[in-house]
């Protein structure tokens, strides 16, 4: 609780006061690995600050799991669009291992915006830094080579999202066969 904590002190300057009317709403979660904890289809009733642990997005596509996010340590991950509109979400969150966090309910979130103008400018940053990466993804998958998209995943992602995701849903996430990953990888491993 105390990641959270700190990262809310650098995001929002929350006092004591305002964490100890949080800290009351978060329901602490366990996951164990390859747990689904959202699934497409269903409205997203939550945002999940991760403690501790890895957890992708993803959605179907003829059969085949098409990953679009991973989050990890000090990180937060939702259906976000599902959450904000509240319709049925357009992917699913799974654990890729143990995971523990807190989840702020949606209606836990619309309270809170209600208290305080501190948490509704926690809403906007994490609307903001969503639609950015939104933005930022797709600019990439449209201009970048494989071998240019996997550099920049090297560059962008935790070391431990980079060490421990398969490297299969790191090639679905980048939009590439997961051979041409392979051979990618290879190419680096040799320059």
């Amino acid at each position: 609780m105390e990641k959270l904590k700190k990262q809310l002190i650098q995001l929002i300057q929350i006092t004591s006061a305002e964490w100890d009317v949080l800290k009351e709403k978060l329901i602490k979660r366990e996951y164990k690995a390859k747990e689904i904890i959202t699934t497409e289809g269903k409205v997203e009733n939550s945002v999940y600050f991760i403690e501790e642990g890895l957890i992708r997005s993803f959605y179907l596509q003829d059969g085949k799991e098409i990953n679009t996010y991973f989050a990890c340590d000090g990180q937060f991950i939702s259906s976000y669009s599902s959450f904000i509109a509240q319709t049925p979400s357009l992917e699913s969150l799974e654990t890729i291992e143990k995971s523990s966090v807190y989840a702020i309910s949606f209606e836990t979130m619309t309270e809170l915006y209600q208290k305080a103008a501190k948490f509704e400018k926690l809403g906007r940053l994490m609307a903001e830094k969503n639609y950015l990466c939104v933005i930022e993804r797709t600019r990439k998958m449209q201009t970048l080579t494989a071998k240019e998209k996997y550099l920049d995943f090297l560059e962008t992602y935790d070391e431990k999202i980079i060490q421990r995701v398969p490297q299969h849903q790191i090639a679905s996430y980048l939009g590439i066969a997961p051979e041409s990953l392979s051979r990618v990888r290879k190419q680096i491993l040799i320059s």
